[in-house]
């Protein structure tokens, strides 16, 4: 197995970034939803609404860039403005139509799931047999694209067992991920769908990919072999 993309999100629920390599800490990938838009009421900028987050129209189409210090929100029409910039909150709220910041991460981390998302090319290659077509792994936003032989979820298997990628990092995978309708958004250069989620409930009870911890940190890159172990 080897390790075949790296994406991060600086911003929680806005478009992220595909990159070579990547420190890991004990938190996760560094830079990764460390922000988040937060509204009056203290809800999270999100595709869904639940207790946590509110669905806020609008977020797909911005980007959140990773700067080494606070990350910048990129606008569809080029401007960016760092994540503490009271005018980057004004055009934001204008954005999302209710009035936002862009706020840091405190006690409560910002992570869906766990602190690093993981999807196999096999689980891909299985939903697209089932879809008639291929799945872009940009529409799970995950950390990080395992390339695995064949069809099937191979991970099905793996909670409970360490991911060895490249020369120090160690993932201790936890749990399946339970997919919800942001599978089937426009996001980036993606259209909206309407089908991916229905075949992965249908196909896989709505899982999709796996969470880990990170029990050894360092640094990762792409191509870095991938091995499981005990």
């Amino acid at each position: 197995m080897r390790l075949l993309e790296i994406r991060r999100f600086p911003v929680k629920s806005l478009l992220g970034e595909q990159v070579t390599e990547s420190g890991v800490g004990d938190r996760g990938l560094t830079g990764d939803r460390l922000w988040a838009v937060r509204d009056e009421d203290g809800k999270f900028g999100s595709g869904k609404n639940t207790r946590r987050f509110r669905r806020m129209p609008g977020l797909f189409g911005l980007r959140g860039l990773h700067t080494g210090g606070e990350p910048e929100v990129e606008f569809p029409d080029g401007r960016r403005f760092a994540a503490s910039d009271p005018a980057g909150h004004a055009a934001l709220s204008e954005t999302v139509g209710r009035k936002v910041t862009v706020t840091r991460e405190a006690e409560v981390l910002h992570h869906d799931d766990g602190p690093v998302s993981v999807i196999t090319t096999a689980g891909l290659r299985q939903l697209g047999e089932v879809l008639g077509e291929p799945v872009d792994p940009l529409r799970f936003r995950a950390n990080l694209v395992i390339g695995t032989p064949g069809t099937g979820y191979p991970e099905d298997t793996w909670p409970g067992q360490a991911l060895r990628i490249g020369s120090g990092v160690v993932l201790r995978v936890q749990k399946p991920m339970t997919r919800c309708v942001m599978v089937d958004f426009a996001q980036d250069h993606l259209p909206e769908h309407g089908r991916i989620l229905k075949a992965v409930a249908e196909d896989h009870s709505l899982l999709f990919g796996v969470w880990a911890t990170v029990e050894r940190p360092g640094h990762l890159t792409i191509g870095d072999p991938v091995e499981l172990a005990t």
